[in-house]
């Protein structure tokens, strides 16, 4: 599938890798610079359920651009065929996210994980396996499984002999952006994103403590906006919630997308400093929210107020006559 290629970067070398790649990283990309050589952080990027890299490839490239070391892998079953994935589940997907961190913290120490919808969910296990990982920054994440009957409900389908049901890609406000996905949602890997994925690590959020910067749309038509606020009231770490106000579910292809970009490079610059060397907002925003404990306590209490969770910085404002028809 074209556009839908692995990429890495590594802001020393002069060749990135991967087809139709950039100039400026190769294939042995940092190889011998060790971990935390250098002035520069990295950045892991994770695209989402039957979409393939080049959802959040505006994201890595604007991390390249601002000097990250960064891996944008493509997991295993995407990008390719939709009979492909369907040999596929979460410990593969898993297994690459992992694979792809090893290959970043060779170059570097200081990592930020970012995801998209299931990418999101990804950088979440990933994190809850390594505490040292810098920060993440979440868009539109799945968090929590299916109620009990809609899990029933696709069980059924697929013992009833349904494979393969109508895809969920593309779900953008922008009629100027298509994105590259498939146009079916195999049920069996999806079962396994539900069972495997989601439900072994719902009640687990709290354990985090590492700065999130999670950006949820207001009109998503894939993943609820509720599971972004279940994420921002049971984490264990400093939360800055922001809302979209002109996008849906692919957000990084979106209307958003820029002022994403930049919020994100902000944020990195923010966290991923080596140690010793925070900058003076990094250290209010870490001071600012108390103990993980005190931080989650404040976060439940405001979910049960009107306000939406988190800081609650609404992005922008959709233009007249741009929103296309629910896909």
């Amino acid at each position: 599938m074209a556009g839908a290629d692995t990429w890495s970067h590594d802001p020393g070398s002069t060749h990135d890798t991967g087809p139709n790649a950039g100039p400026n990283a190769g294939p042995n990309a940092g190889q011998n610079a060790g971990p935390g050589a250098g002035p520069a952080g990295g950045v892991l990027a994770l695209h989402g359920f039957t979409g393939n890299p080049s959802s959040v490839r505006g994201l890595a490239e604007a991390m390249a651009a601002a000097g990250y070391h960064v891996e944008l892998p493509r997991l295993p079953g995407h990008g390719t065929t939709v009979d492909d994935m369907i040999t596929t589940g979460c410990a593969d997907w898993a297994a690459e996210a992992e694979a792809a961190l090893g290959r970043l913290a060779r170059r570097t120490d200081r990592i930020v994980v970012a995801g998209l919808s299931m990418g999101g969910s990804l950088a979440l296990r990933t994190a809850l396996d390594h505490p040292e990982i810098r920060g993440l920054v979440l868009v539109n994440p799945a968090t929590q499984p299916q109620p009990a009957d809609v899990r029933t409900m696709v069980g059924e389908m697929l013992a009833d002999g349904t494979a393969v049901v109508p895809g969920i890609g593309s779900d953008i406000a922008s009629p100027d952006v298509q994105e590259l996905a498939y146009g079916g949602t195999p049920l069996v890997p999806l079962i396994s994103f539900l069972d495997d994925g989601l439900a072994p690590m719902a009640d687990r959020y709290g354990e985090l403590s590492m700065p999130l910067l999670l950006f949820t749309s207001r009109q998503d038509h894939v993943v609820e906006p509720a599971q972004s606020e279940h994420l921002a009231a049971a984490y264990g770490g400093p939360v800055d919630h922001r809302w979209l106000e002109r996008s849906f579910h692919v957000a990084t292809q979106d209307y958003d997308r820029d002022d994403i970009f930049a919020a994100a490079i902000e944020f990195a610059g923010q966290v991923a400093e080596p140690r010793g060397e925070a900058t003076n907002e990094h250290a209010r925003l870490v001071g600012a929210a108390g103990s993980s404990e005190r931080a989650r306590q404040n976060r439940v209490a405001a979910s049960e107020r009107t306000q939406p969770l988190g800081s609650s910085v609404a992005v922008g404002a959709r233009p007249a006559g741009a929103r296309p028809q629910r896909p």
